[in-house]
């Protein structure tokens, strides 16, 4: 479903010190597959999912998503399949914190025209449901645990029901425990088909996933497991 051929990102690249955040990966990740993507920070993990996210564009290499090269989409197709495709969950939540969990987890459905507002709200509450904070469905974000913000994040994460969920150091920010729970919940969703991508730094977070890829000086490397 995802391949990554020679994919090459220089960040400031006219300047007289470009940074070459990643340099040369080679990358298939099959439709449903649990991946962790290992890496010390600088790395170039984050780069890497951002890429496959369709958030930032390869310097050089290719990026084939479903058979199609990513660089005949245009613009408004690149925003739409992102949209629709991918859900996002990042390190530091990304909610609005003096919005509801609810109000929070509809965000990616009003960019949607075929989606009105009562079909929004139905979605909404059934993905919260799914993230198992069904009773927090009306609670500001700022009135919330970090594990709760975490399962708002996944909730607004599959809202669109994406194919792929792309997880960037969800657990990094989590007690053991609560860390455990949010793998849990992210296996589920493997389980049920959708394609889950987790960039950490955490061996043990990565163990539980079915593959492991090392990312060091922006060179992929692939685990034993």
């Amino acid at each position: 479903m995802i391949s990554l051929k020679n994919i090459v990102k220089i960040y400031n690249k006219k300047s007289s010190q470009p940074t070459r955040a990643l340099d040369g990966v080679d990358l298939i990740i099959n439709n449903g597959e649990m991946l962790a993507i290992m890496g010390v920070s600088g790395s170039g993990k984050s780069t890497l999912l951002n890429i496959i996210g369709c958030l930032d564009k390869a310097t050089d290499g290719e990026y084939i998503l479903d058979n199609k090269n990513i660089n005949e989409y245009k613009s408004k197709e690149i925003y739409a399949l992102r949209n629709k495709k991918f859900g996002f969950i990042l390190q530091n939540y990304g909610l609005v914190e003096d919005k509801s969990v609810l109000t929070n987890v509809m965000y990616p459905l009003a960019f949607s025209k075929e989606v009105g507002y009562f079909k929004m709200k139905g979605l909404a509450k059934k993905a919260i449901e799914s993230a198992g904070i069904k009773e927090l469905t009306r609670k500001k974000i700022s009135k919330i645990s970090g594990g709760q913000k975490q399962r708002a994040a996944i909730a607004r994460a599959i809202v669109n029901s994406p194919e792929v969920i792309l997880a960037d150091e969800p657990t990094a920010a989590l007690d053991r425990k609560t860390a455990d729970e949010i793998m849990s919940l992210l296996n589920k969703l493997n389980k049920g088909g959708t394609t889950v991508i987790i960039v950490t730094h955490d061996k043990r977070i990565a163990d539980m996933c079915e593959r492991i890829v090392y990312i060091s000086d922006g060179r992929i490397s692939e685990d034993s497991k």
